[in-house]
């Protein structure tokens, strides 16, 4: 398969392109372009359309540019965090889109490239930037943050129940020298968990670094700006499609496609409506779709990915 070649399988793909509901001559968004295999599947369905496709790690723009070679004559790559999708679309005067995706899981390359820093397999520096071009790394967070916010991080981002052990830890730990390596950390965190913890099936280390990565990244904070964008930005019937890998996003997007598909929130004794908001989005996916059991045995990263469907009304 050509999606194993580039080290990524693309998730919930036949699920994404069927929920999108392609025009051939239609303007689509991917705002997670990672190694295109979304992007690729898109492309190729569009005749007179375009794609436009946005990454803020500049090595997933190379990568596409290889891949979608053969159509590029109809994509646009941008490099740009999905947050500012506002901004790109008026600077590039785009009047309205009829499809946008999200897919909101860490690319398998960036987890695989152990200097990126992103794995607590595998030794390097305390990175996690999916921006090379930002300026907080996991380091500066890990060696700079107070123990209240460390334990603030872990508790809310990783739900680490073991968040006040694990952060008293590091500052402990850095008190010496700082924390150079993901290995380091890692050794850290273990070191700090009680004996029944190491015996659970996932590595101890997990639930901290999803933390960290979401904080350096702001991951959490970047998903309102770009859901309201999508919202704004969307003609009438376009569809919008969000893959989301924890609970801590899925609940941010429920939430969110929710509000936009709710009208009069008036209280219930008023006899008219005075507030006068109407629904934007009409929710496609009563329950979100997850991955079929063969997808699971061919890429076991994608048992956590949901996706949740919305359409412009």
């Amino acid at each position: 398969m050509p999606e194993l070649s580039y080290g990524h399988n693309p998730v919930l793909l036949h699920e994404c392109i069927e929920a999108l509901a392609i025009r051939p001559d239609g303007i689509y968004v991917d705002g997670t372009l990672g190694r295109a295999g979304h992007s690729l599947e898109i492309v190729r369905r569009l005749t007179t359309g375009r794609l436009i496709a946005l990454d803020r790690d500049e090595s997933a723009l190379h990568a596409a540019r290889e891949r979608l070679a053969d159509y590029m004559d109809r994509v646009s790559l941008v490099h740009s965090n999905f947050s500012r999708l506002d901004e790109v679309l008026r600077t590039m005067g785009i009047g309205g889109v009829d499809g946008m995706l999200f897919d909101l899981g860490v690319s398998s390359p960036q987890l695989d490239d152990a200097q990126r820093g992103f794995s607590y397999k595998q030794d390097a520096p305390l990175d996690m930037r999916m921006d090379t071009d930002a300026a907080l790394t996991a380091r500066d967070i890990v060696n700079t943050a107070s123990f209240e916010e460390l334990r603030r991080i872990l508790f809310e981002y990783g739900e680490e129940r073991y968040a006040p052990a694990i952060a008293k830890a590091i500052c402990r730990a850095r008190e010496s020298a700082p924390i150079e390596t993901t290995l380091q950390l890692s050794d850290v965190i273990r070191a700090a968990m009680p004996s029944a913890a190491l015996r659970e099936k996932q590595h101890p280390a997990k639930r901290s670094f999803q933390a960290i990565r979401i904080a350096v990244n702001d991951e959490l904070g970047e998903l309102e700006p770009m859901l309201s964008a999508a919202a704004e930005h969307l003609r009438h019937g376009g569809r919008l499609a969000v893959i989301t890998f924890h609970s801590l996003e899925d609940r941010i997007v429920k939430r969110k496609l929710r509000e936009l598909s709710t009208g009069c929130t008036c209280p219930p004794e008023f006899p008219v409506c005075v507030c006068g908001k109407k629904p934007k989005m009409e929710i496609l996916t009563r329950k979100p779709i997850v991955s079929s059991q063969s997808e699971l045995q061919e890429n076991p990263r994608a048992r956590s990915a949901k996706l949740r469907v919305a359409r412009k009304l």
